[in-house]
């Protein structure tokens, strides 16, 4: 078994899941008493989202670079970003370590197209939203990528930073999901990301008329399939 470097804390409240998630399907796998081999290295999420406002990704890529360093120097055989949005800086830590770092969009682009999917509408930060980092990569794998408008966008990201990451499930949030979602899939979207790592504690495959592609759940099955791969 492989042992798995998580970066967490992004927020910890998602960073829960992926622990008891990859966890549990290792238990699943192999029996008995059997659990992951991982390391768990959780940032401080003010600082981060700090840089993140600033737009300051070099800073934040140096950080996470230097915690990918100590997770390679503890024992880690690849690292996995427990966030969808700090893949922007991806590149930063790729270039400190020698071990590899497994992408949340390219486990995600693999479940969409196993599931022949070819349009899809992506919820999750206004960062992952807008920005190139994560929907190029999707797009690179042949899935036409739709996001909500942009008041949409904003109060979407609202929820996010205020609600699910300090732990907050409100109903009247996740209705207004529900409404976004539907949106996009009358504008042709076939199933919905979960692009942000907190959003499946607020909405389920219940709450929507397309399949769900929660990120966590996809990201943290690709973990565990590493770590147990035989070569």
């Amino acid at each position: 078994m492989k042992t798995i470097g998580l970066i967490g804390g992004m927020s910890w409240e998602s960073t829960v899941e992926y622990y008891q998630i990859i966890n549990e399907e290792v238990k699943n796998r192999l029996g008995g008493l059997h659990s992951a081999k991982c390391l768990l290295y959780s940032v401080d999420f003010a600082e981060i989202e700090q840089y993140q406002f600033e737009g300051d990704w070099d800073k934040a890529g140096e950080l996470l670079g230097d915690v990918a360093i100590s997770l390679e120097n503890a024992g880690a055989d690849f690292i996995v970003i427990c966030t969808n949005t700090m893949h922007k800086v991806i590149g930063h830590m790729e270039e400190k370590i020698s071990i590899p770092i497994l992408h949340i969009a390219d486990a995600t682009a693999n479940q969409i197209k196993k599931s022949n999917i070819s349009t899809i509408g992506l919820l999750g930060t206004k960062y992952t939203m807008e920005q190139d980092f994560y929907k190029s990569r999707l797009e690179s794998s042949g899935i036409h990528v739709l996001v909500p408008n942009q008041p949409e966008r904003e109060l979407v990201n609202k929820v996010i930073y205020e609600e699910l990451c300090v732990g907050e499930i409100k109903q009247v949030s996740r209705e207004y999901y529900k409404a976004v979602m539907e949106r996009l899939v009358e504008c042709g979207a076939e199933g919905i990301i979960l692009g942000c790592t907190e959003i499946g504690l607020l909405v389920k495959q219940e709450d929507a008329t397309v399949p769900l592609f929660d990120t966590t759940v996809i990201h943290a099955l690709e973990a565990v399939n590493k770590s147990l791969e035989s070569k």
